[in-house]
């Protein structure tokens, strides 16, 4: 059997610490597009990065690419090249700029103004693992203290922070990982919809499964619609976030969720109800995974019928409440020094392996010398039938500091419900925005209240899966009219009559790749947004029967699969006269996407 080396050792230990390595060579190390690519081709492209990478002066090389088989060739290569490698979380020209000051050099999927190395001619030729020796090179082991890597906070709450990571704090976290919940894992392949380019996503899929001989999906899914059945039934793990699985398809075919053993999750708390909505689809309850980038992983729990919301403390971590806000600190090997550390996150004592979360300290903030928690606004908000998911922001500086600067204030981005968007449609934005802070204000000072409101199909997630506040603060910059060079960008898809009856029609609607809409919706992975597809369902709905005219509610509202850029839908149309509503429904061939009725009349609803 193979039993791989730990971290520090992965491609340097002797055969007779690693026995039955030789004859293991041809074994998948990665999956791509359905193809295996073996142990071989991995050590023939780490050799390769690492010639190259010995060539070039300086020490410090950004990386970024968005298949994880070549991020882990390079970055192999770059350790045994005594290169520290900086791991942004995009490679956006304000991301680009900031690095330009900090690299000597950049690798992978970097602008070309920025000159990101490539292997030469018969370096690559290593890319066919059939065609070198199964001889290995030799590599020398990893040192423990050596400055691997320069990573980002995902900038939740603030401008992402630099974190530098020695090498003994991946190797130990690994170990953990293992610890817990190697055995539950077995072989299983891995499977993500996280990037590698932050902390979570670099252990789990990356430095974890390589470390312990498993397999990995080189390319990340963006939407769990994509969760392909695995050949001969081989198990996998899923490796998410809250914002995914938030987002879980109507239906899963028995197939592709039959492969499923354990689901990760990380980037947030799961709220218990998505926890078990996750097993009843995927055949998995999540294990939720709390940390930090800074911290590392600190604790787990996972939503088994019985268990509370509380958290288990991870191997080798010291823990204790702070005596100020009561703030959880701890000491851990997975820090770099055996300092305590404290986190920005409040929590009650359970048991000495366990705790509960009760909020973060960074998150009170103080308007008008009042101490607001922002959790605690969108816990009220989120009690309002109106509202499916909300996030709140301060913005602006206090007056006294900066005379010029705009007052401050809260924000609330807001994800409708059925019956908030009802309200939306049919009273209007302020209305809408009235009927939401009225709801609050029995619970919340009124300097507390939001005045800027956005209400969105969806909150917009990173690489990471998690919501960012530049994100957010970018969709109050777009609220302002579209720029002249959107005005030709379309807004309308392709259409073509397919079926036509009296009372039902069928379109098919093909999705311009550049529709105007898909802007900002979002950034990396744009989608359709719901708004959007119901103009349609009535605009078209207007064009093919005679609707009242006035929109009057909607009922059975559901959006069960994203749209995507070029996507060809069906659309059918159902125009019930006696009952004065339009029923649709938009399909493809990957299933349902959408569905709802929508009723009119001859005069205005009642407020």
């Amino acid at each position: 059997m193979f039993n791989p080396p730990d971290l520090l050792t992965l491609l340097s230990a002797p055969s007779d610490r690693n026995p039955g390595q030789g004859q293991d060579q041809e074994r998948p190390f990665a999956w791509r597009d359905g193809k295996p690519l073996s142990h071989a081709w991995l050590v023939a492209q780490v050799a390769a990065w690492r010639r190259l990478l010995s060539r070039q002066a300086g020490s410090r090389f950004a990386l970024y690419s968005s298949d994880s088989a070549t991020f882990s060739c390079i970055l192999l290569g770059a350790w045994q090249a005594d290169k520290t490698i900086y791991l942004p979380g995009d490679v956006l020209p304000a991301t680009c700029a900031n690095l330009s000051t900090l690299v000597d050099g950049y690798l992978g999927e970097f602008p070309p103004q920025y000159a990101p190395l490539t292997l030469d001619i018969d370096d690559a030729n290593a890319n066919d693992s059939h065609n070198h020796s199964h001889a290995e090179p030799e590599f020398k082991a990893l040192l423990p203290d050596f400055p691997g890597l320069v990573i980002y906070t995902s900038g939740s709450t603030g401008e992402p922070q630099a974190v530098p990571k020695f090498l003994s704090q991946l190797a130990t976290e690994v170990a953990s990982l293992e610890q817990l919940f190697g055995a539950r894992i077995g072989n299983a392949d891995v499977v993500s919809t996280v990037s590698h380019q932050h902390i979570y996503g670099l252990l789990f899929k990356i430095l974890w499964p390589l470390t312990n001989g498993r397999a990995i999906h080189a390319q990340q899914i963006a939407y769990l619609e994509e969760l392909q059945p695995q050949p001969d039934d081989k198990p996998v793990i899923l490796i998410s976030s809250p914002a995914h699985l938030r987002r879980l398809p109507a239906t899963f075919t028995r197939d592709q969720v039959a492969s499923i053993g354990v689901i990760f999750s990380s980037g947030g708390p799961l709220e218990a109800e998505v926890a078990v909505a996750a097993g009843a689809l995927l055949g998995s309850i999540p294990v939720e995974v709390f940390g930090s980038s800074e911290t590392g992983g600190v604790a787990w729990r996972q939503r088994v019928a019985g268990a509370d919301d509380s958290w288990q403390v991870m191997p080798a971590i010291t823990w204790r409440v702070g005596v100020n806000d009561d703030v959880l600190e701890i000491c851990s090997p997975h820090l770099p020094n055996s300092d305590w550390y404290a986190l920005a996150d409040q929590v009650q004592l359970i048991d000495p392996q366990r705790f509960r979360l009760k909020g973060r300290v960074d998150r009170i903030v103080k308007v008008e010398e009042k101490r607001i928690s922002l959790d605690g606004l969108e816990r009220q908000l989120k009690t309002m039938t109106q509202v499916a998911d909300a996030r709140v922001l301060l913005i602006g500086q206090p007056e006294s500091q900066h005379k010029s600067q705009q007052r401050q204030r809260i924000a609330a981005f807001v994800v409708l419900s059925a019956a908030g968007l009802q309200v939306l449609a049919t009273q209007g934005k302020l209305a809408l925005n009235r009927m939401l802070r009225n709801g609050m204000a029995h619970a919340v000072e009124a300097v507390a209240l939001p005045r800027s409101w956005r209400y969105l199909d969806a909150m917009p997630v990173n690489t990471q899966g998690k919501i960012t506040r530049a994100d957010l603060l970018a969709l109050l910059e777009s609220s302002a009219p579209a720029s002249p060079s959107a005005a030709g960008l379309p807004r309308k898809p392709h259409v073509r009559l397919l079926e036509q009856e009296t009372d039902r029609v069928l379109l098919e609607l093909t999705v311009p790749a550049d529709l105007l809409y898909f802007n900002g919706h979002f950034d990396g992975a744009p989608i359709l947004p719901g708004v959007v597809q119901l103009d349609w369902a009535i605009s078209y709905g207007r064009q093919y029967f005679p609707l009242a005219p006035h929109f009057l509610g909607m009922l059975g509202l559901k959006f069960q699969r994203v749209i995507l850029p070029g996507a060809v839908v069906q659309l059918e149309l159902l125009h019930d006269t006696q009952k004065s509503s339009l029923a649709f429904r938009m399909m493809s061939a990957t299933g349902p996407h959408a569905s709802g009725r929508i009723t009119f009349g001859a005069g205005h609803a009642a407020s």
